[in-house]
């Protein structure tokens, strides 16, 4: 009786340890608090790197604003969700390259400085992907 009782404790104690590394690991991945999802703006404007890797995709572009005419273009870092995802609603690792001109809808960053969540991208083709699920639907076109 008492190997079988160890045992069960044993398997608890362990069954735990897994969780809470499992919790652990969900906790660590940062929220989305630093966009503001209240708004989105568009922006036009040239890849300068696409990085297809995990845990998040990212495109980097020098753009513009579409409703600002009078700005400068800047630098702007958006983020996108993971491989995993995007593959899942139809992106594929080479459809962004470097030099592409392309459009971008993206909850901006709440310190105002040029970047974003991605919402919708427009490719030169005209072809339009979203982000996936957690990122929401584009409110503007």
């Amino acid at each position: 009786m008492k190997k079988s009782t160890a045992r069960l404790t044993r398997a608890v104690v362990v069954g735990m340890g897994f969780t809470l590394a499992a919790v652990s690991a969900a906790w660590a991945h940062h929220s989305f608090a630093m966009f503001d999802s209240d708004h989105q703006i568009k922006v036009s404007g040239k890849v300068t790197g696409f990085q297809w890797a995990n845990p998040h995709v990212y495109i980097e572009m020098d753009g513009k604003n579409v409703k600002d005419d009078t700005a400068q273009a800047q630098h702007y870092t958006v983020e996108c969700a993971s491989p995993g995802i995007l593959t899942r609603i139809g992106w594929k690792f080479n459809m962004v390259k470097s030099g592409d001109e392309i459009t971008v809808i993206i909850a901006p960053l709440r310190t105002g400085e040029p970047g974003g969540l991605l919402k919708q991208i427009t490719l030169p083709d005209g072809r339009k992907f979203l982000n996936g699920g957690p990122a929401g639907k584009p409110n503007i076109e």
